[in-house]
C-alpha cells in the first residue's frame, strides 16, 4: 500500500524536548478534561432549563437541521486543521494559503446548506425548516476563519489558552440560550445559540492566534491537499460504519429495538467518550511533534496505551458484568432486551478504548493513505455485519459484529502502525497486561460474588456489593502484582509536575517482566 511520507526534519524544525513534551502532555490534559468537564456541566444546566422552556417540537425542528447539517460540518473542515498540526514543514505562505482555502470551503459549505435547505423541509414536510438551515449554515463561514488559527494553537502545544476559550464560549452561550428562551424565541433560542458559540469561539481564537491570507494555488498546496484528502476520505468513513449500525437497527428492526440498542451504546462508551477522546484531544500534536523519532513515538504509544487501559479496562469490564442487576435496579424491566447488546458493546468498548491512538501515530509518519484504506475498508465491510447478524440475532447480533468482526478488520492496520515504529507486537501486549490481568480478576470476583450473593437481598444491595468488590479487587490487583508499574507512573507524574522529568523515564521500559 502506498503511503505519503512526510518531510524529513529541517533545522527550522527542531524537535521538542522530551522533558518538555512530557509537561504539555500532562497539563494539555488536564487543561482539557477541566474544560471539558466545566463545559459539560454549564451545558447541562442551560439545556435542562432550555428544555423547560422550550417544546420538544422545538427541539425536533432543530434536529431535522442538524441530521444533514452534521455531513456538511464533517467536510467543512476539510482535514486542513489536522494537515497544520502534522505537516511541520509547512511554510508562511503555504498555511496562508490554506487559511484561504478554509474560507473558501467555508463559504461552500453554507452555499451548499442553503441550496438544500428548501428540498429538506420538503423532504420533512416542515415549512419552518428551510429558514432554520438558511442562518445555522453561516456558522460554516464563522468557524472556516477559526480552523487554521486554532490548529497553529494546538500544533504549539498552547491547551491552556483553547481550553480557557472553550470555557468561556460555554459560559457565555449557557447564558445567552437562557435568556432567549425566557424572551421567547422558541426554537430560534437553539440556532441563535449556536452561532453565537461559533461567534465566540473564532473571534477568541482569532485574538490569540492570527494569520494572513494568500490565495491557494494547487502546486504549492499540493502535499498538503493530498494528506488532506486522505484525512477526510477516512473521516467519512469513520462516519459511515459508526452509524451504519443505528440505521440497520431503525431500519430492519424498529423503533423499540434501536431505542434498546441505542441506550446499551451510549452506557457502554461512556469510558471512551470521557477518558480516551479526552486524551486523543491532546495527542495528536505531540505525536507530530516527535514524528521523525520513533523511540519517542514508541515511548508516548506505550506510556499512554498503558495508563489508557488502567484506567478503561475496569470500567468496560465491570459495565459487562454488572450489565443485568444495573438495568433492572437503575431502568427497570421494560429495558430488559438491552441487557445483551450492553454487554458486548461494554467488550467491544475495551477494545475501542485504547485503539485511537494507533491511527495518530500512522497519521503523524505520514502514512495517511494506509489509515484511510483500513476506515475505508470498515466502512464497507461493517454494515454488511450489521445487516447478515442484525437480521438473524436482532440487536444481540449487531452487538456482536462489534466484537467479532470489527477486531478483525482493523487489527491487521495495527501491526502495520507497530511495524512502521519498530516497536514489537509483544511490547504492545505487555502495556496492556496490568489492566487485563488485574480486570479479569476483578471480573472473577465480581462473578462469584453475583452466583454466592443470596436472591433475597435487594438488587440494590446485590449491586453494591458487586462494585465495591469489584473496585477493591482491581486496586489490590494493580498495587500487588504490577507495584512496580504503578509507583513508576506516580513518580513520573510527580517528576512532571515539578518539572524534573527526564527524558528517558519509561514506564514499561522500566516494569517488570509480564
Amino acid at each position: 500500500m502506498s503511503a505519503q511520507p512526510v518531510a524529513s526534519p529541517s533545522p527550522q524544525q527542531a524537535v521538542p524536548n522530551t522533558r518538555g513534551l512530557d509537561r504539555s502532555l500532562l497539563f494539555g490534559i488536564a487543561w482539557t478534561g477541566g474544560a471539558k468537564w466545566a463545559s459539560q456541566l454549564l451545558s447541562w444546566a442551560s439545556t435542562l432549563i432550555v428544555a423547560r422552556l422550550l417544546t420538544p417540537e422545538d427541539f425536533g425542528l432543530v434536529g431535522m437541521a442538524s441530521l444533514f447539517l452534521g455531513l456538511i460540518t464533517l467536510l467543512s473542515e476539510f482535514g486542513l486543521g489536522s494537515a497544520i498540526v502534522t505537516l511541520r514543514h509547512l511554510d508562511d505562505e503555504q498555511v496562508a494559503q490554506l487559511n484561504a482555502l478554509s474560507a473558501l470551503v467555508g463559504l461552500a459549505s453554507c452555499a451548499t446548506a442553503c441550496a438544500a435547505a428548501i428540498p429538506l423541509g420538503n423532504f420533512f414536510a416542515t415549512p419552518e425548516l428551510p429558514a432554520v438551515v438558511v442562518v445555522t449554515s453561516a456558522g460554516f463561514v464563522i468557524n472556516s476563519f477559526r480552523t487554521v488559527p486554532s490548529s497553529i494553537l494546538q500544533r504549539d502545544l498552547r491547551f491552556k489558552a483553547l481550553a480557557a476559550v472553550e470555557t468561556g464560549r460555554v459560559f457565555v452561550l449557557s447564558v445567552s440560550m437562557v435568556v432567549f428562551a425566557v424572551l421567547g424565541l422558541r426554537y430560534w433560542t437553539l440556532v441563535i445559540g449556536g452561532l453565537i458559540s461559533s461567534a465566540l469561539g473564532t473571534g477568541a481564537v482569532l485574538l490569540l492566534q492570527r494569520h494572513r491570507f494568500a490565495w491557494p494555488r494547487r502546486q504549492a498546496l499540493n502535499s498538503a491537499m493530498t494528506f488532506s484528502g486522505d484525512i477526510l476520505l477516512g473521516r467519512l468513513s469513520w462516519y459511515t460504519y459508526s452509524n451504519a449500525d443505528f440505521l440497520v437497527a431503525g431500519r430492519i428492526l424498529g423503533k423499540t429495538a434501536l431505542g434498546l440498542y441505542e441506550l446499551g451504546w451510549t452506557i457502554a462508551n461512556v469510558p471512551i467518550e470521557k477518558i480516551t477522546t479526552l486524551v486523543t484531544q491532546v495527542t495528536p500534536p505531540i505525536f507530530s511533534a516527535v514524528q521523525h523519532d520513533h523511540a519517542a513515538l514508541r515511548r508516548y504509544l506505550l506510556g499512554l496505551t498503558e495508563g489508557l487501559a488502567l484506567i478503561t479496562y475496569p470500567l468496560c469490564f465491570g459495565v459487562a458484568l454488572v450489565a443485568p442487576d444495573f438495568v433492572h435496579f437503575a431502568l427497570g424491566d421494560k429495558w430488559q432486551g438491552a441487557i445483551v447488546p450492553l454487554q458486548l458493546l461494554a467488550l467491544s468498548a475495551g477494545f475501542r478504548a485504547v485503539t485511537p491512538l494507533l491511527p495518530q501515530v500512522l497519521i503523524a509518519i505520514g502514512q495517511t493513505r494506509l489509515a484511510m484504506k483500513y476506515a475505508l475498508l470498515c466502512a464497507v465491510v461493517l454494515p454488511g455485519a450489521f445487516y447478515l447478524l442484525g437480521k438473524g440475532w436482532g440487536t444481540v447480533g449487531i452487538a456482536l459484529a462489534w466484537v467479532l468482526v470489527f477486531p478483525g478488520l482493523v487489527l491487521p492496520a495495527y501491526r502495520r502502525v507497530l511495524r512502521a515504529i519498530q516497536l514489537p507486537g509483544w511490547e504492545f501486549l505487555r502495556a496492556l497486561w496490568p489492566a487485563l490481568s488485574a480486570s479479569l480478576l476483578m471480573a472473577a470476583t465480581v462473578a462469584t460474588l453475583g452466583w454466592a450473593v443470596p436472591q433475597r437481598w435487594a438488587l440494590g444491595y446485590r449491586l453494591a456489593a458487586q462494585v465495591v468488590a469489584g473496585a477493591m479487587v482491581y486496586v489490590v490487583a494493580c498495587l500487588t502484582l504490577h507495584r512496580h508499574r504503578i509507583t513508576t507512573f506516580y513518580r513520573f507524574l510527580r517528576a512532571v509536575r515539578s518539572g524534573d522529568a527526564r527524558p528517558g523515564l519509561d514506564a514499561t521500559a522500566q516494569s517488570e517482566n509480564a
